[in-house]
């Protein structure tokens, strides 16, 4: 890779790291996963980086990378027999004591939901893509993305107990 190719990316890495971490955290609630799914998507998206255009389909692709990691991990057969061990879910020093719990309380519920409607939610309203870029970054229709993500919100209201007029 050329000097200039090599800088290009360190910036980018840089720069996308913690959001591709956040977004990994918030598909598998594990913080240790998280780390290793954000790695593994920068080593695809840099070995391919002489390819990539770098306009603004970078970060989907990044993302895409960073989904499609977090799910191969789920489908490994030594991750499925640990998954529901406590000690995977550690995570960072908390900020305060009600953030975290209400942060806990989230998590938990995403990871209730099935893989695809907490792809689809996470990228949706957490790291707010528009409904085509999400469907580009899972490979799936704008549709599906539609009736994922409101299946997805729908049993997140139900799982935190929220009824549909205190949402509104």
């Amino acid at each position: 890779m050329r000097r200039r190719d090599e800088d290009e990316f360190t910036e980018f890495a840089a720069v996308t790291v913690r959001r591709l971490r956040r977004t990994a955290y918030l598909m598998c609630g594990d913080w240790h996963r998280a780390e290793d799914a954000a790695q593994d998507a920068l080593v695809k998206v840099y070995r391919r980086w002489h390819r990539i255009d770098r306009g603004d389909a970078l970060v989907g692709y990044a993302h895409r990378a960073v989904v499609t990691a977090v799910l191969d991990q789920s489908r490994r057969p030594w991750r499925r027999e640990h998954l529901d061990d406590p000690g995977d879910h550690a995570g960072p020093a908390p900020d305060a004591l009600t953030a975290v719990d209400d942060r806990a309380v989230v998590i938990q519920a995403l990871a209730a939901l099935a893989p695809g409607q907490r792809a689809c939610v996470v990228l949706r309203h957490y790291a707010d893509f528009s409904v085509d870029q999400t469907a580009d970054i899972l490979g799936i229709g704008a549709g599906a993305v539609k009736s994922q993500t409101s299946r997805g919100l729908a049993q997140l209201r139900d799982l935190l107990g929220i009824n549909e007029r205190s949402a509104s």
